[in-house]
């Protein structure tokens, strides 16, 4: 294949763009308190609706997904775009439901939320450890891969060296801005990928005669060199429904409206990635505000991914449609498939001088604003659910310094992991990653709705559920690599369970038998005590213990009836902040010390709502690093530095109530986004 050069034109497009997302990221650093846990990893609660709703897009279109999205449009035409569109209800849910039980729970995280709910250590650190694992060998991976595919396919640069290099440029202001650097990046990068995305469709549809003419070419889309005897070369006949037949279909309509709505709770609803973004807000009226817009902008990726996939089979039938293994392997290197190569392909072939820079920004910012994402959001859980587990007393800055730390190994770890993507089978990743979600998300997603919206779900009964979700997901997910699709012209000798059962029907059988389990042996056992469950359910977000703090926040539940007092050296109280000699407060003494306090090594969530801007002058320290040190600690914002408290500072955010005018705008935007959205769903039904 041709490889595109870049001239001066796209080298200044680029350095333009690498320009801009440095000096953002450094602006977000500077405004934000990065050296407490709540300043740097949820920006000190200070994000508006603007920056998270194009963060939690951002963070979800990531370069895997321009890949993998236009290339099964290519294959299989416009159903996975019901992938995208079903996020706008996930996403309704996501700021109605969902955010206001976390934000009145007081958690950072996900795992954490889990912890308070049902108590003990077992539930969280399971999930700490799985979401891990995902982030690591899934997401983080697809990512690297789809930027490596863009970079070798479009302009044919070294991979490694390319990608190290983008890898290097996301770490910088990750593991220095924290959260804030992150979403104002990430509000930048939307901007920039759905700019140039559309321009790119905007070019192939003038090219086509419009959608009808991209329909007309996208159907008789058919490569020269074909399998003897076999149908797999031509287009399918329903690619231009959204709606297919519940068992012949490839992705049957069934599962993509069931199926999927349990995979897409799972990603945006108890997914740290995500929630992460709808917790920096500073109200719940902004984290509302944020879920529609991220709604709204869930719907372009039918328009500017989806569709120039199916646009580049129309255009290059003979690369991106291939279907005989060693045309393939001439083509794009692999022997099952040359789809992931359409957007590329698009990009070398149509876009001019200056645009084709433009669309090299676009996929580099894919892939950094999901990355960063990642990076972040990982470090929270290992921080927050991991390492304060082990060590209870850790103090604010050791907080600080093994979050940013643990960024950097995931980075070590995510340049390593190169060479196993690079050889992955590329026609296969992206089964692989829907394989994982839809064995793995069930389970958790079961388990979230329950410990929501039905009070009487215990420890015993979550723990369980999840261990036999696990096992059935796992099981199936043996069979699955066991035994690969068939190629084209090969004969189907796969298990029944895999070739009748759509992984979108397993998927949804799996969470209701989670489900099934997680309520059979928590009636079996002690119920929770009513204390246990103040602020941590839908039907008990509002209410207040007698103090009027925040219920069981500072109790420790064994999962039955009774609370357990804290082990010595052990699992001690969650809501118990740790002071710099060791001893503990209460959440009430900790928000009256420090929650007004530039961080000083003490608050857990440190200055929740002032920017370091708006604080009084602060007197210069004593002692302190010199040189180098004194340069790399400023540069993350652990100078640690210190200002006399202001009692004007609001405490720590766990109000979810709503100013009246807002309340009902939000609910209004929501009402369009969903009226829109079925709309659509029945015009390419």
């Amino acid at each position: 294949m041709d490889y595109a050069v870049l001239d001066a034109v796209d080298v200044v497009v680029l350095v333009v763009y690498f320009v801009l997302v440095m000096v953002v990221g450094m602006w977000a650093s500077c405004r934000t308190n990065r050296s407490t846990v709540g300043g740097y990893f949820l920006a000190g609660r200070t994000m508006t609706w603007l920056p998270i709703g194009a963060s939690l897009m951002s963070s979800n279109v990531g370069s895997g997904l321009f890949i993998g999205l236009a290339g099964s449009g290519a294959a299989g035409g416009i159903a996975i775009g019901g992938f995208e569109w079903n996020a706008s209800w996930v996403l309704v849910a996501l700021g109605w439901v969902f955010v206001p039980v976390y934000i009145a729970a007081g958690v950072l995280t996900m795992p954490g939320y889990l912890r308070r709910r049902f108590g003990g250590q077992r539930i969280s650190l399971y999930l700490s450890g799985l979401s891990l694992a995902l982030y690591v060998f899934t997401k983080i991976s697809t990512d690297i891969f789809a930027g490596a595919i863009f970079i070798k396919v479009s302009l044919g640069w070294d991979i490694y060296l390319s990608t190290v290099v983008l890898i290097a440029v996301t770490a910088i202001y990750t593991i220095a801005g924290g959260l804030a650097a992150v979403i104002y990046t990430d509000a930048l990068q939307t901007v920039i990928m759905v700019v140039g995305a559309m321009i790119l469709m905007g070019i192939g549809l003038v090219k086509l005669d419009g959608y009808e003419g991209m329909a007309r070419s996208y159907m008789a889309a058919v490569p020269n060199v074909t399998v003897p005897n076999t149908t797999c070369h031509q287009p399918r006949a329903d690619a231009l429904h959204l709606l297919r037949d519940p068992v012949q279909g490839d992705l049957p309509w069934p599962g993509l409206i069931f199926g999927l709505t349990v995979l897409a709770t799972w990603n945006w609803c108890t997914d740290q990635v995500i929630v992460q973004r709808s917790l920096s807000a500073r109200s719940l009226s902004h984290a509302k505000a944020g879920s529609v817009l991220a709604g709204f902008l869930k719907v372009l990726p039918m328009f500017f991914i989806v569709w120039p996939g199916m646009m580049s089979r129309a255009m290059f039938p003979d690369e991106v449609a291939c279907v005989v293994p060693d045309e393939c392997q001439r083509v794009c290197g692999s022997k099952v498939g040359c789809s992931n190569i359409a957007y590329p392909k698009l990009v070398v072939e149509l876009m001019p001088t200056g645009l084709r820079g433009l669309m090299m920004a676009v996929m580099v910012a894919a892939l950094m604003s999901s990355l960063t994402s990642i990076f972040n959001s990982s470090g929270t859980i290992f921080t927050i659910d991991v390492w304060k587990r082990f060590r209870p007393r850790a103090s604010e800055m050791e907080l600080m310094v093994v979050g940013r730390l643990f960024v950097l190994l995931l980075v070590i770890i995510s340049i390593l992991w190169l060479p196993v993507v690079q050889v992955a089978n590329s026609g296969r990743l992206f089964d692989y990653i829907q394989s994982v979600t839809s064995f793995l998300a069930p389970p958790i997603t079961a388990i979230f709705l329950l410990a929501i919206f039905w009070p009487r779900m215990n420890e015993p009964g979550a723990f369980w559920a999840l261990m036999c979700g696990l096992a059935i997901g796992v099981s199936r997910m043996a069979l699955e690599f066991s035994f690969p699709p068939p190629a084209c012209g090969e004969a189907d000798r796969r298990p029944p369970v895999l070739r009748d059962v759509h992984y979108l029907y397993f998927a949804l059988l799996l969470c209701g038998l989670t489900a099934l389990i997680g309520v059979i042996i928590s009636l079996a056992t002690p119920a929770p005590h009513p204390q246990h469950l103040v602020r941590l359910t839908w039907w008990t977000r509002h209410s207040k213990d007698a103090e009027g703090g925040h219920g069981n926040l500072c109790e420790v539940p064994d999962g039955t009836s009774n609370s357990k007092e804290p082990e010595e050296g052990g699992h001690s109280n969650p809501c118990e902040v740790p002071d710099e000699t060791g001893n503990s407060k209460s959440p009430e003494e900790a928000a009256q010390s420090n929650s007004c306090e530039v961080p000083d090594g003490k608050g857990l969530f440190g200055d929740t709502h002032k920017r370091t801007g708006d604080l009084d002058q602060e007197a210069p320290e004593k002692t302190g690093p010199r040189g180098w040190k004194r340069a790399l600690f400023w540069m993350c914002g652990l100078t640690g530095s210190k200002s006399s408290s202001s009692s004007s500072s609001p405490p720590i955010l766990t109000s979810i109530e709503e100013d009246w005018k807002w309340k009902h705008i939000c609910n209004t935007s929501a009402m369009l986004l969903l009226v829109g959205n079925i709309f659509m769903w029945g015009y390419y039904a």
